[in-house]
């Protein structure tokens, strides 16, 4: 256990004690009786994973569980970090202030590459060897899941199993299976041998491939409504509905799209129930709504009906995330207006956003734009991406040429004050488990023309433009399509300062490119093209979708030729066999 006399000396002087602190509100029984301790750990700060949907289901699931506590650790900020060294503190859980060594499995949810040297940060502050090779039976079963499970192939070193899919089947599979393995007094080594066996869990130091793990009916999933509130701000500091899972779109460029097919919905009263007793339980002023795509759910206007009576009786705010230009329902706009409206082209020009099955129009995006501006929008936010495949100078006139389409619409309406524009650029990732996971990405010489280009030609008033940080495209694009030859140089990256990689004002690419050099690898061979022939890092793994329909749409989208929506009719994309799917 945590000292915590210490612990209360070093609090007062460190950025934000209260992420240290533990004690928040619905806070579950830590003291029930229970055989199995587990601790799940998020790879960034408090405030990030404590907005994490993935990570609340999971800790409340096993808390749920008769003879299971789960507790939470998150990486502690650098000057938390160097006051734990200073004094000779490990990390502990927020719960309890046990170390690593006193739980029977720790796990780590993943969801960014540039996470993996914040992995490796918690792992040196708890005093645990880095490689699944170097810990013996003193040390607990150390697993990872979360979206990075695309292609774990970087990091497969690091850990005792890899969870793959949907944590409400394997992680509650893989913690029941250890409960009656340790009652039996099996070593780790025996426990491993039969977890190889369970839905959705590789064992690297057994090897063998692996299928996805899917919630088959969502209606019956596991979905908490009595959550931790915490007692400082976060990032996303509101109640959250999980309409669907999956995506019917298919961008091209999109993993999660693919990833978390096949597209399962809740029903509406299923919903309206979870949304009241969130209102109930928690006391949040707001309540979301969180999918993929929201704007596909089958009655959105009615789930919105019923979620605004019931928010507006206990005075909270309903906020409708992000629809498709093609799919913009002023009606239901009208019911939630208040908050700024935001669509994502992503491409600037039809051709562009053909080749990526954007399946958005040009008329699609001027008929939105006249709707949500005849409602009085006063802020538009778009979202572009810059380096697709095929993209031209012509591709980069049309993002300009959509802004001064707003304009233009705004002033037609006869606004006095000119409206508030703010347009967002990331760079393309070629991505595994999607059509373009073959494709070469562009350089950083290219990456800085393109987004000096447009911070030239967006220079109008009342127009804000942001852009991604060209460098840590870099550095997240060959981490994405990463092999194992790549651990060594996520710990010589986090050994020579890398960490709270994905936070700009720590992002160090001379150091990535250091770690790289003194491994011997370019990281050129990660970002460069891959024959379509060759061999993934990723091919041990059944994501669902298979590699014969990605190759198609790649060959459909150098063709200029879109694929619909698979919502009533199934494309054939593989998913459908872990169960689900629209029909």
């Amino acid at each position: 256990m945590t000292d915590e006399k210490l612990l209360k000396k070093i609090l007062p002087e460190v950025e934000k004690p209260a992420r240290y602190l533990g004690g928040e509100f619905n806070l579950p029984d830590m003291d029930k009786p229970c055989d199995e301790r587990v601790c799940l750990c998020f790879a960034d700060k408090y405030e990030v994973g404590m907005s994490n949907i993935g990570l609340r289901i999971l800790y409340h699931m096993l808390n749920d569980t008769d003879g299971v506590v789960c507790e939470r650790a998150f990486a502690p900020s650098v000057d938390m970090a160097e006051k734990m060294r200073q004094n000779g503190l490990r990390l502990f859980s927020l719960e309890t202030r046990r170390q690593f060594v006193d739980f029977d499995i720790v796990g780590f949810s993943i969801g960014f590459e540039l996470a993996y040297t914040n992995v490796l940060y918690m792992m040196d502050l708890a005093g645990v060897p880095f490689y699944a090779a170097d810990r013996g039976e003193e040390y607990p079963l150390i697993v990872a899941g979360g979206p990075c499970m695309v292609n774990p192939t970087p990091i497969l070193a690091f850990f005792d199993a890899i969870l793959v899919g949907e944590g409400e089947v394997n992680l509650a599979s893989f913690v029941e299976l250890h409960r009656k393995c340790k009652a039996e007094g099996l070593t780790k080594k025996e426990f491993l041998a039969r977890a190889a066996t369970l839905e959705g869990v590789y064992v690297p130091s057994i090897g063998g491939t692996v299928r996805r793990a899917v919630v088959k009916d969502l209606d019956k999933a596991y979905f908490p409504t009595k959550i931790l509130v915490p007692s400082c701000d976060i990032v996303h500091d509101r109640s959250t509905l999980e309409l669907f899972r999956g995506c019917a779109n298919g961008c091209r460029f999109c993993q999660a799209c693919f990833y978390y097919r096949p597209i399962r919905e809740r029903k509406k009263d299923t919903l309206l129930r979870q949304a009241k007793e969130l209102i109930t339980n928690t006391g949040y002023e707001e309540l979301s709504l969180s999918s993929l795509s929201t704007s596909d759910y089958s009655d959105l206007k009615g789930l919105v009906d019923g979620l605004k009576e019931e928010a507006e009786k206990e005075n909270v705010k309903l906020a409708l995330p992000s629809l498709r230009l093609d799919s913009f329902e002023a009606e239901i706009y009208e019911d939630t207006k208040g908050a700024s409206l935001t669509f994502a082209p992503e491409a600037g020009t039809q051709r562009l956003r053909d080749v990526i099955n954007k399946n958005v129009s040009d008329e699609n995006i001027l008929s939105s734009l006249k709707a949500a501006l005849a409602h009085g929008v006063k802020n538009v936010k778009l979202y572009f991406m810059i380096g697709l495949p095929t993209e031209t100078e012509e591709d980069l006139n049309g993002i300009v040429d959509i802004v001064k389409l707003v304009r233009k619409l705004h002033a037609e309406y006869g606004r006095s004050k000119l409206i508030n524009i703010t347009v967002s650029t990331a760079v393309f990732i070629p991505k595994p488990l999607t059509p373009f996971q073959w494709e070469e990405q562009i350089t950083i010489d290219e990456m800085y023309a393109k987004q000096d280009y447009l911070k030239r030609e967006l220079k109008l008033k009342n127009v804000k433009y942001s852009w991604h940080d060209a460098k840590s495209s870099v550095i997240e694009a060959a981490l994405a399509r990463g092999d194992g030859r790549l651990s060594s140089v996520i710990e010589r990256a986090y050994r020579t300062g890398c960490v709270f990689d994905s936070w700009n004002e720590c992002f160090d690419y001379d150091k990535w490119i250091a770690a790289f050099a003194h491994c011997g690898i370019d990281v050129k061979e990660y970002t460069g093209a891959i024959p379509t022939d060759a061999p993934l890092a990723w091919d041990f793994i059944d994501n669902g979708v298979t590699k014969a329909y990605l190759l198609k749409e790649r060959e459909l989208a150098y063709k200029g030729v879109t694929t619909p929506n698979c919502i009533g009719k199934c494309n054939g994309c593989g998913a459908s066999k872990l169960g689900g799917c629209f029909k």
